[in-house]
């Protein structure tokens, strides 16, 4: 029997509904980049309500097309209308999400993610067909930017606010002057939000991707920290053994080829009394329980980004980004690690424990 003879007529309407809301918001992604590209966005918050030719005078664009691009994302409650006056704001709420990149909610890093996952499609297609996937390294260079943008906000508010003071003792250390290493650490957003946070104590990242390792050579360089922050280019499996206090991993874990060999490089990394933290994706330990938005959003990076980066490395272990807390303590306990826990969690990430 065709899908078509089967179809019950209402439930049809309301899958249909659900896939124009989601056609729109694809479209819509597009539209949110080019108003952050073209500032639309910020001048909206710093000098809005504006009609599209004023706002299009600020940014120095076309009122036209400002035009088309305001009733987009009018129609998408992205931005408010007054029909009244014909100008448009944004509400605080929406503030929050696309003009304050310091807001624990910004969100603006999301889209270049997308974008790079649109871009890199037959690439990744590819990986599927023949079981390699597709390398971090080899990714659309938006990602590796966007990547930094949407993680910072989070451990911006949460890093030296709850997690680290969830672990252990560790915050003592750290103010007493410890040795820490930031595994898997990308632009180094998280290195230096601790070593600011930390003054006395040395921090190392390391990082397999040497473009981005330059980066967060060049921000570290910026903020005048490089006497007492550094970066060097090495897989998780590379980490000398510098009696560290602490190692980290930041949403890296479920990406790595072989993260059992990751845990057991940072156990011998590690002082007999130093801490891994590890921070994941927030997850629950089965599909079912996932089902939620929070897992769609990870689920598609994951599928997209994190598993194909995995099944490009020795091990492929493929984790995923929504492995869960009793997989990942177990391959973390495989590597060495006596004790995990769950010592915190948000919305959006978990932060699991080990002591060696």
């Amino acid at each position: 029997m065709s899908a078509v003879a089967s179809a019950e007529p209402a439930a049809l309407d309301l899958f249909v509904g659900k896939m124009l809301a989601d056609i729109g918001a694809a479209m819509a992604g597009a539209t949110v980049m080019m108003g952050d590209h073209l500032g639309f966005y910020r001048a909206l918050k710093e000098a809005g309500p504006l009609d599209a030719a004023t706002l299009a005078r600020l940014t120095n664009t076309s009122p036209r097309l400002v035009a088309e691009w305001l009733a987009a994302q009018a129609s998408s409650g992205y931005v408010q209308f007054d029909p009244g006056s014909g100008r448009f704001s944004l509400s605080p709420e929406q503030a929050m999400v696309f003009a304050e990149e310091d807001s624990p909610v910004y969100m603006m890093g999301a889209f270049g993610i997308a974008a790079s996952t649109w871009r890199d499609e037959p690439r990744i297609a590819e990986g599927y067909r023949s079981g390699r996937g597709l390398g971090w390294h080899e990714r659309d260079n938006c990602l590796f930017c966007a990547t930094e943008r949407f993680f910072r906000p989070s451990y911006q508010h949460n890093l030296v606010q709850s997690w680290l003071p969830a672990l252990d003792g560790v915050v003592a250390k750290l103010e007493a002057g410890a040795s820490v290493a930031d595994v898997g650490c990308g632009h180094g957003a998280s290195t230096l939000i601790m070593a600011r946070a930390y003054p006395k104590s040395r921090f190392t990242g390391f990082d397999y991707h040497p473009a981005s390792v330059a980066a967060a050579r060049e921000q570290t360089a910026r903020e005048g920290l490089s006497d007492r922050v550094t970066f060097e280019v090495g897989a998780a499996q590379q980490v000398p053994a510098r009696a560290f206090d602490l190692a980290c991993c930041f949403d890296c874990l479920h990406d790595m080829g072989d993260p059992k060999g990751a845990a057991a490089s940072l156990h011998g990394a590690l002082k007999p009394d130093g801490t891994l933290m590890v921070v994941e994706p927030m997850a629950h330990d089965s599909l079912a329980d996932n089902l939620n938005p929070v897992g769609r959003v990870y689920y598609a990076a994951s599928a997209m980004i994190c598993t194909p980066a995995s099944l490009n490395q020795p091990g492929q272990a493929g984790l995923g980004a929504q492995a869960g807390p009793r997989r990942l303590s177990e391959v973390i306990r495989e590597g060495g690690f006596r004790t995990v826990r769950v010592a915190a969690e948000t919305p959006f990430n978990m932060v699991l424990e080990a002591r060696p």
